[in-house]
């Protein structure tokens, strides 16, 4: 009885017993391991942005509408065959090949530094409870977009452009650099990682939770049907959290110096000026088309990462 009670009281702390410590961070056991760990990671982001890709290139449509201004805005459905009926099906895919790099390197570090942060913590701290795990999401998500913010940029700023035929990664790189500068592309970056931060620590933390929550209610155990329902309750969580950070994140990737001049000063004023000019409503503009795609791409992300880690030979998340 002592010993079950002991077991219950670590579970509900959030902490975990020597055994279950050593096989959590089996990612760590030699260098393949390690590769493997941020492979999966950014193999399965990098496949649910393929998929949902169309859903990012309308977001951001959404997100500048009316700037500065208010009145009725479009609709996803209407945006939709606006977009296809005068740029064709092919403009939904702008920006693509950024957006995939960018999910390569930015979705290995931002789910493969979580367990590592989690794990210094709870050699820091003794505990890995969900405060813990909030902390590991935030700095696992903000590290890995201030590395990638440059990809970032270049694809919201192509995903705006439909001139097919005189746009590209590399055309639109040299033209960025040539008239703001290198440091335009670290745009927006304040607000791209306070995005970042809050998304990482929703999905994972919230994932994570609901995951040990429903092992521990439910019948349910490790397998499909346990990472559905967690991956979705965290893609509706993190899209109400991060919707309003995502808006300002892409107004500022997307204003340019060298026309017109600066419309927002930083993300705070940015923040401001929207509320000022288009309402509070503005900050949740494409609020559904987010949540269309990162809802999906969240469950996708993880299923796959689950799969790819049992592949692997590694533990769940």
């Amino acid at each position: 009885m002592a010993g079950n009670s002991t077991s219950d009281n670590s579970a509900l702390s959030g902490g975990a017993t020597n055994d279950e410590k050593k096989k959590k961070n089996n990612w760590s056991t030699s260098p393949s391991t390690v590769f493997n760990h941020f492979a999966t990671s950014g193999l399965s982001v990098a496949i649910a942005t393929s998929i949902t890709h169309p859903l990012d290139v309308l977001k951001v449509r959404l997100q500048m509408q009316l700037v500065g201004q208010k009145g009725p805005l479009s609709g996803m459905g209407q945006l939709f065959l606006s977009v296809v009926k005068n740029e064709g099906p092919k403009s939904l895919y702008l920006g693509l090949t950024p957006a995939l790099t960018r999910s390569v390197v930015y979705g290995g570090l931002r789910l493969g530094l979580y367990e590592p942060s989690k794990h210094a913590c709870d050699l820091a701290f003794g505990s890995s409870n969900v405060l813990v795990k909030i902390a590991s999401g935030m700095f696992a998500g903000a590290f890995a977009t201030a590395l990638t913010n440059p990809m970032e940029v270049l694809k919201v700023r192509l995903q705006m452009s439909s001139d097919m035929g005189k746009s590209g990664p590399i055309l639109e790189l040299r033209r960025t650099i040539s008239e703001e500068g290198i440091k335009a592309l670290w745009k927006g970056v304040g607000p791209a990682m306070a995005r970042a931060a809050a998304l990482t620590a929703s999905q994972l933390a919230t994932y994570d939770e609901t995951k040990q929550i429903l092992v521990k209610w439910t019948s349910l155990r490790e397998g499909f049907h346990l990472h559905l329902i967690s991956s979705t309750v965290a893609g509706i969580l993190s899209t109400l959290i991060t919707a309003p950070v995502d808006m300002v994140k892409t107004r500022l990737m997307l204003q340019r110096e060298s026309k017109g001049g600066r419309i927002y000063k930083n993300g705070f004023n940015c923040a401001y000026q929207v509320l000022l000019t288009e309402g509070p409503r503005a900050l949740y503009k494409g609020g559904f088309t987010i949540f269309a795609r990162l809802g999906p791409q969240t469950t996708i992300t993880f299923i796959l990462c689950e799969e790819l880690r049992k592949h692997a030979g590694l533990d769940a998340i």
